[in-house]
């Protein structure tokens, strides 16, 4: 098992039917031979397990931590100007391979779907 770099990108959702290549996530994450996360492993490299939201708005960007709580994984952003938690919706049930898709709940409560592009060693 080694940390991944995943960058998801803004898919097709409600009122943006082409999604947006420039909206969306970077995950450093560990990835198991299955293809899903690792929660030992995250345990272990906690501090490494980071989050990076991109967006053509500065406001919009923000970093932060991929945490697990309970069942339950969560984008926690360490400023205040940056956001509540975000979850991710099934996240540790989820395959990450290039096309899969994930659904992130934001902190207003708006659910969009995102597309796995890429995945390579970190």
């Amino acid at each position: 098992m080694s940390l991944r770099r995943i960058t998801l990108q803004l898919a097709r959702n409600p009122g943006l039917p082409a999604g947006d290549p420039e909206q969306g996530y970077l995950i450093i994450a560990p990835i198991g031979e299955e293809g899903q996360l690792d929660v030992d492993a995250w345990r272990a490299n906690r501090k490494a397990c980071r989050v990076y939201r991109f967006h053509p708005d500065p406001a919009e960007a923000a970093d932060g931590w991929l945490t697990h709580r309970g069942q339950n994984w969560f984008f926690h952003y360490d400023e205040e100007s940056e956001g509540d938690d975000e979850a991710a919706f099934r996240f540790g049930a989820h395959l990450f391979r290039e096309g899969e898709y994930i659904t992130i709940r934001h902190a207003d409560g708006n659910a969009q779907t995102y597309k796995v592009t890429d995945i390579a060693p970190v």
